[in-house]
């Protein structure tokens, strides 16, 4: 298994995620309840299944992870990785799901966006969700909150677009390579009129180096903004 482990760790560095995840899923042939395993296959299996336009093939990788991810939780609930992989993976179950119960697993979310930061607090991206997590119960709208109010108990308390901001800048502090950090920073100051702060950001996402071809299409996004905010 250890050999098998650092072959599965090296593949992702080399970004080939869905070798790395045939090979974790190799371990739990074998030993089904290794957590490292585990909560990297509940990772990789959002990732890649957020690349497939087609939304059957998508639902089915995100239930995959949803599927890891219960399963780390179960063996390490005070894993910081495995709350940030149950808490992916409602998210991106939440892109596919309707309104309703979109908004049913928004509130899901909440215990373990904030247990994945408590306890693993050097995870940059757990801090990532943490903050879209933030800036989108806190950007619900008038029939959102209504939905929350009737039928949820209320929503989710707490949220805000400053624990956003604040959660943004603590994954870019973490890893300041991330252009993805970058943009969704950019765009959190840029509805929140702070222009001249996501301007900084951008340039500073425009000298990052792109190293798949999701970077790379984020770096055209953040060009994109960047441009956007210099003309107004």
């Amino acid at each position: 298994m250890p050999a098998l482990l650092t072959e599965a760790r090296s593949l992702q560095q080399q970004y080939r995620e869905s070798a790395a995840l045939a090979r974790y899923e190799q371990i739990l042939g074998a030993f089904p309840r290794n957590y490292e395993a585990l909560w990297q296959a509940a990772v990789l299996s959002a990732r890649i299944g957020s690349r497939y336009t087609d939304e059957s093939q998508r639902g089915a990788y995100y239930t995959a992870a949803r599927q890891y991810a219960d399963r780390a939780y179960a063996v390490n609930p005070k894993g910081g990785e495995a709350n940030y992989a149950v808490a992916l993976s409602l998210a991106q179950q939440a892109t596919v799901q309707s309104a309703r119960y979109r908004l049913s697993l928004y509130k899901s979310m909440k215990p373990y966006v904030y247990r994945a930061v408590e306890y693993s607090p050097q995870l940059p991206d757990a801090w990532q969700v943490l903050g879209r997590w933030n800036y989108r119960v806190a950007h619900l709208n008038l029939v959102e909150r209504a939905y929350y109010r009737v039928f949820l108990g209320g929503t989710p308390a707490g949220a805000s677009n400053t624990k956003a901001m604040d959660a943004l800048r603590k994954a870019r502090a973490l890893d300041p390579c991330r252009i993805q950090y970058c943009y969704d920073l950019a765009r959190v100051y840029s509805n929140q009129g702070l222009r001249e702060p996501a301007m900084q950001v951008l340039q500073e996402a425009a000298s990052l180096l792109p190293m798949t071809s999701e970077e790379l299409e984020m770096s055209r996004r953040c060009r994109r903004l960047l441009d956007e905010l210099e003309k107004g």
